[in-house]
């Protein structure tokens, strides 16, 4: 709704005053500076009026190169070739990043020509919408045209922007005929015309460079820059085969571009790794999305770098702006996996008596693998989701559990907890405790005696692993199987139970702590 408020004339005439300083009462826009900026900046140049500005788009670009990082980081290397003139330009470098780090920009003439100088840069991520066109017009004049409800006929009025932030507020008319109109919720009292579009306002990110050139000449220029609003991640989909033994793994690079522009048949490079970066006054948050997934020959090249691993696509793709594309990264049929029933203990059982009750434990189903030639892997794996599929007796492939994985290199172990066994339980309790001797730390000591009981109700044997870590110093005394020392505080029994039938671990333990 908008209102029309009748003021008195001295305090039109104080309204006027305030509309007329508004403009002179902003600050100027606050611009980061390139540290390739130079001394030159602070040399005599034209009036700001009298430079003129040189547009380049995508058209003119001969090359872009797109190198993206884990931590939601990218550096682009934007090439394009165009003439500058001799003397004082500035260039807007038009769709950039809108996530663009401009402190990072850096331009440079691929030629190694020295003959120009960057006196200063102005990043114009303020783009053209209805709302910030308006809130550009504070203080300046608009047009108002208004419909006649029934003749149709327009009609428009010259009217000054007061204040655009919450509604509008719009001083309408001159002298003893002024008039101050409001609205709020978005509805405006006509169709308002500009005259004009700021300077500092476009439809596209923008990067103002202000050149000093030595001479006229045509050139290709490389910009750099980090960006955010670019990211990726390593996703795999393995089949299991019918006996669980091996797995056809496939694995992809889902990449997102929430950037704000396009990259055409850009040269893409990963880099897999942990790469430190300052802390950002706040944090970017992304959110990733997911896609279908195609079977494809792999794509993409590893190579080391520094502390890291570098991933090249061996070909041009381009990275469209609010789009998510995969790359295929490997394909390793055959690889062999074993599947492990993994039963933990809980260690504060030793403690203390918990009497005869009877404990449900969790058997975890995980798969394992070995990131090596043998296994037709042998590759440093980035850091992903990994998502196992098996087909049921029609032959239909369904899910079955997925896992996520660290930065793997070559010659690592995998374990891939995909779910709990359905089939396979098993139940834990304390049979005996008695505190031996202790009043103090490290002066206790306990017995404890346990019984597991496993059931299986498949019908072939299954293979279990019991690990039970134990607190302090202990020693098994009594045992109905053998163990493994894990590591210094675990002990491990490995088991197998019956087809349709269970098994039994009894063990006493002795804890000083």
């Amino acid at each position: 709704m908008h209102q029309s408020i009748g003021i008195p004339a001295a305090l039109l005439a104080a309204l006027s005053l305030i509309g007329t300083d508004m403009t002179a009462a902003q600050p100027p826009a606050q611009t980061p500076v390139s540290s390739s900026a130079t001394t030159g900046a602070q040399q005599q140049r034209p009036a700001q009026s009298d430079v003129p500005e040189q547009t380049s788009t995508l058209s003119t670009q001969t090359g872009v190169a797109v190198t993206i990082y884990n931590q939601n980081l990218a550096l682009i290397k934007d090439r394009r070739r165009l003439t500058l003139p001799a003397g004082r330009v500035d260039l807007a470098y038009r769709d950039v990043s809108a996530r663009m780090r401009p402190e990072t920009a850096l331009l440079r003439d691929t030629a190694g020509a020295g003959d120009f100088t960057v006196l200063e840069q102005n990043f114009d991520f303020d783009l053209l919408t209805p709302n910030k066109l308006l809130e550009k017009y504070v203080g300046r004049e608009v047009g108002i045209v208004r419909t006649h409800p029934t003749t149709g006929e327009e009609t428009e009025e010259r009217a000054t922007v007061l204040a655009a932030s919450d509604g509008v507020v719009l001083r309408i008319g001159h002298g003893d005929e002024q008039r101050i109109e409001t609205s709020r919720g978005g509805e405006l009292p006509g169709r308002i015309v500009y005259r004009d579009i700021p300077s500092n306002l476009r439809d596209r990110p923008t990067l103002v460079l202000a050149l000093d050139t030595a001479s006229a000449a045509e050139r290709e220029l490389e910009l750099s820059y980090l960006s955010g609003g670019l990211s990726w991640e390593a996703d795999y989909v393995g089949e299991l085969a019918a006996d669980e033994t091996a797995l056809d793994l496939t694995g992809w690079v889902t990449l997102t571009n929430q950037s704000g522009t396009a990259y055409p048949d850009a040269k893409l490079q990963l880099v897999a790794g942990e790469v430190n970066v300052a802390a950002e006054p706040q944090a970017d948050m992304m959110m990733m999305q997911a896609m279908p997934r195609a079977v494809a020959a792999p794509q993409m090249r590893e190579e080391r770098l520094f502390e890291y691993h570098l991933y090249t696509l061996e070909r041009p793709t381009t990275i469209a702006d609010n789009q998510t594309k995969q790359v295929s990264l490997l394909d390793a049929p055959g690889v062999a996996v074993a599947k492990e029933l993994l039963i933990r203990g809980n260690p504060g059982s030793y403690r203390g008596a918990r009497g005869q009750l009877s404990e449900e434990m969790t058997v975890s189903v995980f798969l394992t693998l070995t990131n090596d030639a043998a296994s037709n892997l042998g590759m440093p794996l980035p850091a992903g989701t990994v998502r196992i599929y098996k087909r049921d007796a029609a032959g239909n492939a369904q899910f079955v559990g997925e896992d996520r994985i660290d930065h793997t290199p070559k010659n690592e172990t995998l374990r891939l907890q995909l779910g709990e066994s359905f089939d396979v339980t098993a139940e834990r309790k304390q049979t005996a405790f008695d505190k031996r001797s202790g009043t103090g730390p490290w002066q206790y000591e306990f017995d404890s005696a346990y019984e597991i009981r496993i059931k299986n109700a498949k019908p072939e044997p299954q293979p279990v692993t019991v690990q039970e870590r134990i607190p302090g110093d202990w020693r098994i005394l009594e045992e109905s199987a053998p163990h493994e020392v894990g590591n210094a505080n675990m002990a491990v029994w490995r088991l197998t139970v019956p087809a349709e039938g269970e098994t039994v671990l009894t063990y006493r333990v002795r804890v000083r702590l």
